[in-house]
């Protein structure tokens, strides 16, 4: 629990504010972990197209980890 959300509560602050920041806060980690995946996919593509060896193998893991998120 993002430490705001410990704060929240601790000031008596109503359940529904504190899991709207919770839900807001995982959007946001999620959104920031399908960049991080997105951007690396992007760069074995490249890197596939420029035939390195090992790029099509890094992609499989990066297509496991994004479906992981998902």
């Amino acid at each position: 629990m993002p430490a705001g959300s410990f704060r929240m509560i601790e000031d008596g602050q109503e359940c529904s504010d504190v899991l709207t920041q919770l839900a807001a806060s995982a959007r946001a980690l999620d959104r920031a972990g399908f960049k991080i995946i997105a951007s690396g996919l992007c760069q074995c593509v490249l890197d596939e197209q420029a035939g390195r060896g090992d790029a099509a193998a890094e992609r499989a893991r990066l297509e496991k980890l994004f479906l992981s998120l998902a």
